[in-house]
């Protein structure tokens, strides 16, 4: 029989339990083959009680997935029921539905035995570079297109692994080495959440995990809805459009605060799209639950409790509630424009909390690069997949200015140029912050930046464009300005769609500029001494500086003058 524990046992516990899930996501940053999990960070790792709900999940790693991957186990549970799990099993799945909503992220459960009894779960999830298919990216017009579609099932039976299964992937993907390097670094992470779990139970004399994890749930249910009561009960809709692929998308969302939970009604969003930009509503819920989290009790560590009082509503056949077997494999960008969507009802409620939309989808691209055909090709040329995660500027906030090149709400990181040359033959010229793309306001909006990307001498490519704001930038808050808009085209001006595979020839360079976040507040109102500092920096140009926030042609001189001498203000 488990013994009675302290309240300060208990909480030493959770916090072994947040530093557990950190390890075993610190293991797949390490072991990973793709630089989208090593560099960027995109994964999430989670540890669950024996009923599959969430009670730690990591820092590192992205809401979207640990958000999603919260439902997810339970769906393991249900496919491979309790009486298959055995000890030495691990368990695989990509679908979008029961998973965290693309073919592209392979999610990974282990369930976690102590004394011969299954106490929990391990669960993990990495974006990987390759599934098959069409390749990552929204030209698909199916799921049956996108990729490769494994369903939850056994990866590894009381520790042998399925080699039929190894040889299907390895026979359906571009990469086959990278994608079953990252499925075994998955496996691994599981297996080190495992035994630091182990060696914690030993250590408190625990035969189960029902004390700490009921400890857990209620504190954290107690804690959000405490919040969620603070709040005047009201409601409030916002909406937001956005590019889409070949036409704009609305987003609509209703908010309704009660005693004890707050209510999201997507109802009115567009409708499901012809290519692969719709979003399950697993994903959906995930960046709706995160916007109000982050809002409202943001230092309540996230576990299946602290996400129950978040109710989300959305019609099926919709762009946020996509059904199979509709393309998925860009969801991320409507996902990533949820919690602005959110806010701009929100704000409406509590003013004065939330920040102005910032770039909101990641500004991914791919790029495939293969041997020229216009020529003949060196004998080193070489077929290539290289994925990389960029940002635009995160939104304005009521006290500070948006953070220049950074993903919100994703919190995905930008890969180094170094780690994007090192995996293939492509060349990234040009990297550097998007002066005056942040929008003006009392606070400003972080900037984006420019790429600049073509391939080594003797390859051709074609490039994924995965963007968005290319029509629709981001608008500014309670007075503030919008943020600069998305731009891509090659560099003999030839243009291109801020979405979809196009073809880059030999020799051509792709430039982009990516955008801003809105600003928040009166312009007029901004500190000079932060618009000369600003001006110092080279963030806003001269004409800003004096039109935009009206700093004086004195003050101006004597930035160019400190500009010229090096110094600082």
């Amino acid at each position: 029989m488990t013994k009675t524990l302290s309240t300060v046992a208990y909480q030493v516990m959770w916090n072994r339990l947040i530093s557990i899930v950190e390890e075993q996501a610190q293991a797949l940053v390490r072991t990973a083959f793709s630089t989208s999990v090593r560099e960027a960070g995109d994964l999430s790792a989670g540890v669950y009680d024996a009923q599959g709900l969430m009670l730690a999940q990591a820092v590192t790693g992205t809401p979207g997935h640990v958000n999603a991957m919260a439902d997810a186990v339970a769906h393991f549970i249900r496919r491979i029921g309790r009486q298959n799990m055995l000890e030495g099993d691990i368990y695989i799945t990509n679908d979008p539905w029961e998973g965290t909503g693309h073919l592209h992220d392979i999610t990974m459960v282990t369930p976690s035995f102590h004394q011969g009894v299954l106490v929990g779960f391990f669960a993990c999830t990495a974006h990987i570079v390759d599934i098959g298919g069409r390749g990552f990216g929204a030209d698909a017009q199916s799921v049956y297109e996108e990729g490769l579609y494994i369903p939850i099932m056994k990866f590894a039976h009381q520790g042998e692994v399925d080699e039929t299964l190894t040889r299907i992937i390895r026979g359906n993907v571009r990469e086959p080495d990278q994608l079953i390097g990252d499925i075994y670094a998955l496996a691994t992470c599981n297996e080190i959440g495992h035994r630091r779990l182990i060696d914690m139970m030993v250590e408190f004399d625990l035969a189960t995990l029902d004390d700490i994890g009921g400890f857990i749930l209620d504190h954290s249910r107690r804690a959000t809805i405490e919040r969620i009561k603070a709040l005047p009960n009201q409601e409030a809709s916002g909406e937001m459009t956005v590019d889409g692929f070949d036409e704009p998308i609305t987003l609509k969302v209703k908010i309704s605060i009660h005693d004890d939970k707050i209510i999201s009604d997507f109802t009115g969003t567009s409708g499901v799209d012809k290519k692969g930009i719709n979003c399950p509503l697993v994903y959906t819920k995930a960046y709706a639950c995160y916007a109000l989290k982050v809002a409202i009790a943001p230092e309540i560590p996230n576990n299946a409790a602290s996400l129950e009082p978040f109710e989300i509503i959305a019609e099926e056949n919709t762009i946020v509630h996509a059904l199979h077997p509709a393309p998925v494999a860009l969801r991320h960008i409507v996902g990533h424009f949820v919690p602005d969507t959110v806010f701009n009802a929100f704000d409406q409620i509590i003013p004065g909390l939330v920040p102005a939309e910032g770039a909101g989808c990641l500004c991914n691209f791919q790029v495939s690069l293969r041997p020229r055909s216009d020529a003949p090709a060196p004998k080193d040329a070489r077929r290539s997949e290289v994925l990389t995660f960029n940002s635009g500027g995160s939104g304005a906030r009521p006290e500070h200015d948006g953070l220049n090149a950074t993903a919100f709400p994703s919190g995905v990181m930008t890969m180094p140029i170094e780690a994007t040359e090192n995996v293939g033959p492509v060349m990234i010229w040009r990297k550097e912050l998007r002066p005056d793309s942040g929008g003006a306001g009392k606070t400003r909006g972080g900037l984006g930046q420019y790429m600049e990307v073509g391939a080594i001498e003797g390859h051709e490519f074609d490039l994924q464009a995965m963007f968005d704001r290319g029509d629709h930038p981001a608008r500014g808050r309670r007075g503030g300005g919008d943020g600069a808009p998305t731009t891509i085209a090659q560099d003999d001006n030839t243009p291109m769609r801020v979405k979809g595979k196009q073809f880059v020839p030999h020799g051509r360079k792709v430039m982009m500029a990516f955008p801003g976040g809105g600003g928040y507040g009166n312009p007029k109102d901004r500190d000079h001494a932060l618009v000369k500092r600003d001006l110092l920096r080279g963030y806003i140009s001269v004409e800003t500086a004096r039109d935009i926030y009206g700093l004086s042609d004195d003050d101006i001189a004597h930035v160019e003058a400190t500009i010229r001498q090096g110094g600082e203000i």
